[in-house]
């Protein structure tokens, strides 16, 4: 049966509801540490795959510089200097303002160093995930019980790819702009769910792929009125304001609304490229017919599927989350996963999927507590391989 999607919820906020989001944010607190020492751990313990390109502090620092790897150094560059086009090549357009300029703020209330710029980007990032958690147990709770509600959030706390969420990286922002935006627009606070909804699609390219979504869920949530339904649909709409906004800073800059497009596709990376013959297929072919040649012959294969693993999965699932949870759920999970999928590349679709809680819902509505305890075990294990992998520097973007 499917859940009503409407709004407001069926029953108030208690203070039950409030206990469980304050445990929730100490959860966040406590993963956020914990995660932290691990990964120290792994660097103190396990050599790195390649050279460190860049370090929090002056020098290496074993237990600092495991937040931040990869994509940070380009987050550190907008934070610190502001964006940079470079004609016909690679530049920092490619990346979303709302996180390195809030990380910049944060960097430079610090005093505005190097380092105090890598610990503005921790503090957003950690700030973000902890009020995450709140707003998913909120959205979670229109069509939960408070207990699925709460193994809702947890779950998106501890997904594999979770990790993300206390490093140099917009993940965190994003899944917060997200909670938020479903949250506000599902309870008719309209104006919160259009800012929260403007902040996700100024974080990441793919969160424009949230809008229609947004806008179906905002439509069936909004009173059956001509007044009471525009009102929900320009709030939904209004959602993409941040994509627009930032496709607006693109044109005045270089002339082009799109050339954060066109520097994406400077490193390989082409969105909607590949939907026929997409390498997802290979993927599933070489898992079925030579799982132990694939790994051995193939140096990205484990990293392929630690990558391609999940999406799939939320992809095979997206029937039942229809059924369990209405088409406004299914739409999002199913264009945010459309536009990655379609590049021909695995590489950050585990990130990708670690922000779409609404699968999560969906896990904690139907997953009995055996299920429920094997999902926390496999996410567990997946967790530390992840973690470990990116702290090291392997190919986990």
């Amino acid at each position: 049966m499917r859940a009503v999607t409407a709004s407001p919820p069926p029953s108030p906020w208690t203070a039950d509801d409030a206990r469980a989001v304050t445990q929730l944010m100490l959860l966040a607190v406590a993963l956020r540490v914990a995660t932290a020492l691990v990964a120290f751990f792994v660097n103190a313990t396990f050599p790195l795959e390649r050279p460190e390109q860049f370090t929090v502090l002056a020098d290496t620092h074993l237990f600092w510089d495991t937040f931040a790897r990869n994509d940070s150094g380009w987050y550190f560059g907008i934070a610190s200097r502001g964006y940079q086009w470079v004609e016909g090549g690679r530049n920092n357009l490619a990346f979303f303002p709302a996180y390195p300029l809030l990380m910049g703020v944060a960097g430079r209330l610090f005093g505005g160093t190097q380092a105090d710029m890598y610990f503005g980007g921790i503090v957003v990032a950690w700030v973000a995930s902890i009020a995450a958690a709140g707003f998913v147990y909120g959205s979670a709770r229109l069509d939960l019980t408070a207990e699925r509600a709460w193994h809702a959030a947890l779950l998106t706390l501890v997904f594999p790819f979770a990790f993300f969420f206390g490093v140099v990286y917009s993940e965190s922002l994003f899944v917060l702009g997200l909670a938020g935006a479903i949250f506000g627009l599902r309870t008719r606070r309209w104006l919160l769910g259009a800012i929260f909804g403007a902040l996700m699609t100024a974080t990441r390219v793919n969160g424009v792929m949230a809008v229609p979504g947004l806008v179906w869920l905002a439509w069936q949530a909004a009173p059956p009125t001509r007044a009471g339904k525009l009102q929900g649909l320009a709030a939904g709409l209004a959602t993409g304001l941040g994509f627009a906004g930032y496709c607006a800073y693109n044109w005045r800059v270089t002339g082009d609304p799109f050339e954060w497009y066109h520097a994406i596709t400077r490193w390989g990376y082409y969105p909607g490229a590949t939907v026929a013959g997409n390498p997802v297929v290979a993927l599933i072919t070489n898992l079925f017919t030579r799982p132990y040649d694939y790994f051995l012959a193939e140096h990205a294969a484990p990293y392929d599927v630690l990558n391609g693993l999940f999406p799939l999965v939320m992809v095979a699932t997206l029937p039942w989350v229809w059924r369990r949870l209405g088409t406004g759920y299914t739409l999002l999970i199913a264009a945010n996963l459309a536009l990655p999928l379609s590049s021909g590349q695995f590489e950050g679709l585990g990130r990708y999927s670690a922000v779409l809680f609404p699968f999560q819902i969906w896990v904690a509505a139907v997953a009995s507590a055996p299920a429920q305890a094997l999902v926390y075990t496999g996410y567990g294990l997946l967790y530390g391989l992840a973690l470990t992998l990116f702290t090291t520097l392997h190919p986990i973007f």
